[in-house]
């Protein structure tokens, strides 16, 4: 039985150092992480061009925030795991995120273990028939 395929990953987040240590957890760990952007507009355009898997995106952006982004991404490819990275976790932000389809929350500051568990567990929770239709 071969294993499944690991989901490519795209990051999202205004921040540069938070690019890079989500960068080097996940590549750690076998992710391919095929893309990044600093803005829910790059993410728009990475998310049509690169399609990947799950796209790791802070809710706090210039331009365009991650929930904003969020909406327009999961109408047009529904199939995409969003997973959402905040500093501000407050009640509205969580429940519009799961409202507008997030699978998971990153809570910043955050630890490797916290980073690939989440992700884990957002792609898990996609459905098999789903998975294979990414594929």
């Amino acid at each position: 039985m071969s294993s499944p395929p690991v989901p490519s990953i795209v990051i999202v987040d205004d921040c540069e150092l938070m690019r890079t240590l989500l960068r080097t957890i996940l590549r750690n760990s076998e992710y391919p992480v095929i893309g990044e952007a600093k803005n829910g507009v790059g993410a728009l355009e990475l998310a049509e061009r690169l399609r990947p898997d799950i796209i790791c995106m802070d809710v706090m952006m210039p331009e365009m925030g991650g929930i904003e982004a969020m909406h327009t991404i999961k109408t047009m490819h529904p199939e995409i795991v969003i997973v959402m990275v905040t500093s501000s976790p407050s009640v509205d932000n969580v429940r519009e995120s799961i409202r507008g389809g997030a699978s998971g929350f990153i809570i910043k500051p955050f630890n490797a273990g916290k980073v690939l568990d989440t992700v884990r567990q957002a792609w898990a929770a996609k459905s098999p028939a789903a998975r294979r239709v990414s594929a």
